[in-house]
């Protein structure tokens, strides 16, 4: 009898054993925790920080995290490192290549710290990766083209770094939806986009030449485009404002000369907000823009646009923000802009404009002086 009950309590506590070692997380994912920590500076690691809780003495994965491991990481029910999220402490180092360990990662957020160096080409090896968040460090070098194999990657957040150029492959990340890219050093044409992008933001870089059909080439979701503060130049041709899903276009501080808007094809237009504003346009104010039924907000303020303003606009009863001023429109401004009813707020100052009633919000800025209208239209002012 004594001997069976020993054999129970043996295999009991080999049980608990086994138990035990199977509810760590595999040594791959120790491995790369390890050499994530290790390529940071110690000295830019505060005590009080996530990292500086990581003791490598205890179970990265155990629970409740009361001393070790008190935050940074999550991980599935399996034990595996699912989400890697830093506080913004400052952290300063780069990023190690053995982070491909940790397999079964979904979220990669490293946001505001001081991470610098080339993104790693092995972040490939990351099959899960939904959500890639870099912005607010100091990553340098191009995307890895190897990237472009991330099938499940949503998110990509690369803002306010160095990155000076991005791979030829980008359309072959066909899950992703949002992408960042703003504040950084990219240089000459967006390559062909992901095919499924919903937001593409990429303010404040260098990129220049024309909008490229076919870096938008069915883009069918599309809904934000954020290219401001660019050197993009050209025309921006009407295939542009056909995307069926736009809403948002902020393609302010550039140097484009044309815009051109069919009046076919955008009756069913979801586009709400325009904003062209200190560009270099020259022409007509185009029409066609009262066609979008939904458009509320349109800034077209500082380029070299001429003539009268559209009665269109003023009939247009969704418009709500309205910024034209800085260019060299002229002639009287649509009465509908006046009436009781109107709801219109914006600027229409700085022009060559007769009878802007200064009672309206709209005329407060003064309008240029007659010597650079008459100069503007070579000699002749208009009325």
């Amino acid at each position: 009898m004594s001997k069976s009950i020993t054999s129970v309590f043996f295999f009991f506590f080999l049980f608990l054993c086994l138990s035990s070692v199977q509810s760590l997380p595999p040594s791959s994912d120790i491995i790369a925790l390890q050499a994530f920590k290790a390529a940071i500076k110690p000295s830019s690691i505060p005590s009080y920080s996530c990292l500086g809780s990581w003791n490598f003495t205890s179970d990265p994965c155990s629970v409740p995290r009361v001393t070790h491991f008190t935050c940074g990481l999550s991980c599935s029910s399996g034990n595996r490192v699912t989400e890697l999220t830093l506080d913004p402490a400052g952290y300063s180092g780069t990023l190690t290549p053995l982070i491909s360990k940790l397999t079964q990662l979904v979220t990669l957020d490293l946001q505001n710290n001081n991470f610098y160096g080339p993104i790693p080409a092995s972040l490939s090896s990351l099959p899960n990766l939904k959500n890639l968040v870099l912005r607010l460090n100091s990553f340098s070098g191009s995307v890895p083209p190897s990237l472009t194999s991330l099938k499940s990657l949503l998110s990509l957040d690369l803002s306010h770094n160095s990155i000076s150029g991005l791979p030829n492959s980008m359309n072959q990340l066909t899950s992703l939806r949002r992408m960042d890219l703003s504040y950084n050093k990219l240089t000459g044409s967006l390559p062909k986009l992901p095919p499924n992008l919903i937001e593409l933001a990429a303010k404040a870089n260098s990129l220049s030449g024309s909008l490229l059909k076919l870096s938008f080439d069915g883009l069918n979701q599309l809904e934000v485009v954020e290219l401001s503060e660019n050197s993009l130049s050209g025309t921006i041709e009407a295939w542009f404002f056909q995307l069926p899903s736009l809403q948002q276009v902020d393609m302010a501080n550039n140097g484009f000369t044309r815009v051109e808007i069919s009046r076919t094809g955008n009756f069913n237009s979801d586009l709400i907000a325009v904003d062209l504003s200190f560009n270099k346009i020259e022409g007509y104010l185009p029409v066609n823009f009262a066609v979008f039924p939904r458009l509320s907000s349109l800034s077209l303020s500082y380029n070299r646009f001429r003539g009268p303003i559209p009665w269109q606009y003023s009939k247009k009863v969704t418009l709500k923000r309205l910024y034209l001023d800085g260019n060299f429109l002229n002639g009287s401004p649509p009465a509908g802009f006046f009436g009781r009813q109107t709801g219109v707020t914006g600027s229409l100052g700085d022009n060559c404009l007769q009878k802007c009633p200064t009672s309206s919000q709209l005329c407060l800025k003064s309008q240029k002086p007659t010597s650079i209208c008459q100069q503007a239209y070579g000699g002749k002012p208009k009325s």
